[in-house]
């Protein structure tokens, strides 16, 4: 349900829950986002997020004595609510946490392939891969992860439980938050594709089927009532109640696969995090099947021997061509070699030291190299690695030692276009993130293989790269992440190495206008905001460019000393904070 603009007054929390009423509230929510903080510093601890509610969610599990978990989840509970085009529990995961013992855990919550899923389902009439069916409609939704993901870190990891979480979420469903212009974009872009779900356009989109606008609020009341649920019941009410019943006569109904039996089955999974060295730093990622992990560490890998610092002290293009070189190598191994290492051979040797220095050995300073195919790491089929937009990364901190970086995602906006009927979840479509078949690029122009291909149970490749850097004595340097589907790996990079070889603070790294390669197409992609003289010579150096608005949104978190700086993505209506 929509209220249009002239109904609001005024917007406030009021303890936990986000109010609107028509006098003293004392805060005007038309300034909401654009008097949000982008920058904050503190010692006690640090927010960064996509949406100013999850931020301030977050904040207020921290003041009131949660640790850096408690608000983690908190912060994600709300973007289900605020920043459901881009995650939510109806998606999934990923969670690097560090906590205040030292210890560094990866939390997979990844959605999974359903137990009745097959790759000849997503086969047109005429026999051929139809990526239609696996970005829109119930073909097109895994199994999802988040829910169960939160409930096991704040049972395990937190102070405070989620309850009071869920209920700030719900209120805020239920009351309703105010549509920004970056929001309204997106409902206008995706209300095409949302028309063909009756729930769906019922939320979303007016009675005349076209989208709500900026200044509108946005009411989720069936929403409301699934979090109330949840925080009654549990994540029972979801993988073995009432929401796993829904979604198995809605898929019963609508020629979908999933059944309740998916749901209940549905695990999160331990692994070992992905850890390199790059200047005398530890940088720990996380595994497949995020590839994200994986390829920063090659590319800082290749970029550890070269002198970084000289290369952008030279120019700004001239640095920024030696990380679109490492990028097209790294990506070119991705669409080969990377899979869900449950089930496919993930080789080691793509870390290897010497391999690393032998894929970087032809790049040239001066010009653009062509990378006709991905390497060959040594023992492949021996040495493997175990179990151990749209997305959005949120990263908290705080001063007990604890740091969560969490990736969260639906995958495209408003992932499979389908709202559960009577749940107000919006469910994923991550199906699309498996490799249909050999040439067949997915909705971010990806090429897979078979290392990818779609297995009952198994969790498709993404490119959430969750990241933490240590000092060599383990203390916390760094946290963050990104969302934008391949290009989070590259925006990763550009903030690690914009932190550590260029000494800006991290602020001004996620500030700096960004590139992109991810070998095929044989592109650099280059925000627009780069200056045209940067371009032109990217052009020079013998790259083809593309340019975008925008590469990626990134979320980090820098520590010095006792300090902690959290800074949020400044190309959206973000938000950071600290104390």
């Amino acid at each position: 349900m929509i209220h249009r603009r002239n109904f609001l007054a005024g917007a406030t929390w009021a303890g936990s829950a986000f109010c609107l009423a028509g006098r003293g509230c004392g805060e005007d929510v038309r300034d909401m986002y654009a008097s949000a903080r982008k920058v904050a510093s503190g010692a006690r601890g640090c927010v960064a997020t996509s949406h100013p509610l999850a931020t301030r969610a977050a904040m207020e599990r921290l003041q009131q004595g949660g640790n850096a978990i408690d608000a983690a989840v908190a912060a994600s509970l709300m973007l289900s609510v605020v920043d459901g085009h881009n995650s939510g529990i109806g998606g999934g995961g990923l969670a690097l946490l560090r906590l205040a013992d030292g210890q560094v855990l990866a939390l997979d919550g990844r959605e999974t392939a359903p137990r009745r899923s097959l790759p000849d389902h997503y086969r047109g009439s005429d026999g051929k891969p139809d990526s239609q069916l696996s970005q829109h409609g119930p073909l097109a939704v895994a199994v999802p992860g988040l829910l169960a993901l939160l409930e096991q870190i704040s049972r395990q990891h937190g102070v405070q439980g989620w309850q009071d979480s869920l209920l700030s979420a719900a209120q805020v469903a239920e009351s309703g938050y105010l549509i920004s212009d970056y929001f309204a974009n997106v409902l206008k872009t995706s209300a095409p594709a949302l028309r063909r779900f009756p729930a769906s356009a019922g939320v979303l989109l007016d009675p005349g089927g076209q989208p709500w606008r900026a200044g509108d609020v946005l009411r989720q009341p069936d929403l409301a009532r699934s979090l109330r649920k949840i925080a009654d019941e549990g994540g029972e009410w979801f993988y073995r109640g009432e929401f796993a019943d829904r979604l198995q006569a809605y898929m019963i109904a609508h020629n979908g696969w999933m059944r309740a039996d998916d749901l209940a089955e549905y695990r999160v999974l331990h692994r070992a995090p992905i850890r390199s060295g790059y200047r005398g730093r530890q940088v720990v990622g996380f595994p497949p099947p995020s590839s994200g992990g994986i390829h920063i560490a090659q590319m800082l890998g290749m970029l550890e021997p070269l002198d970084v610092a000289a290369a952008f002290g030279q120019s700004e293009a001239a640095g920024l061509h030696l990380l679109l070189e490492v990028m097209k190598r790294a990506l070119a191994d991705r669409a080969y070699w990377l899979g869900d290492a449950d089930f496919t051979k993930v080789p080691t040797g793509l870390l290897d030291v010497d391999y690393l220095r032998q894929r970087a050995a032809d790049i040239d300073p001066e010009r653009a190299t062509v990378v006709t195919s991905h390497g060959q790491p040594p023992r492949a089929d021996q040495d493997v690695l175990g179990r151990g937009g749209h997305t959005t990364h949120l990263t908290v901190a705080d001063a007990q030692g604890n740091a969560v970086a969490l990736t969260q995602t639906v995958n495209t906006s408003f992932g499979s276009k389908i709202i559960l009927p009577g749940t107000g979840i919006v469910l994923n479509n991550q199906m699309d993130d498996f490799s249909l078949a050999a040439g067949v690029r997915n909705a971010f122009g990806l090429l897979g293989s078979k290392a990818n291909e779609i297995v009952a149970g198994k969790r498709p490749l993404s490119s959430m790269s969750p990241t933490i850097v240590l000092d060599q004595h383990d203390r916390l340097l760094f946290t963050g992440g990104a969302a934008g589907g391949p290009r989070i790996i590259t925006a990763v990079l550009q903030a690690l190495v914009r932190t550590i070889d260029l000494g800006n603070s991290v602020d001004q790294a996620l500030g700096s206008a960004r590139v992109h390669h991810q070998w095929s197409p044989d592109q650099a992609w280059v925000e627009q905001a780069m200056p045209a003289s940067v371009v032109s010579q990217l052009q020079q150096f013998g790259h083809e460019i593309q340019r975008t608005d925008t590469l990626a949104v990134a979320q980090a978190i820098q520590f010095e000393q006792s300090q902690m700086r959290a800074a949020s993505d400044p190309r959206v209506p973000s938000a950071a904070d600290a104390w």
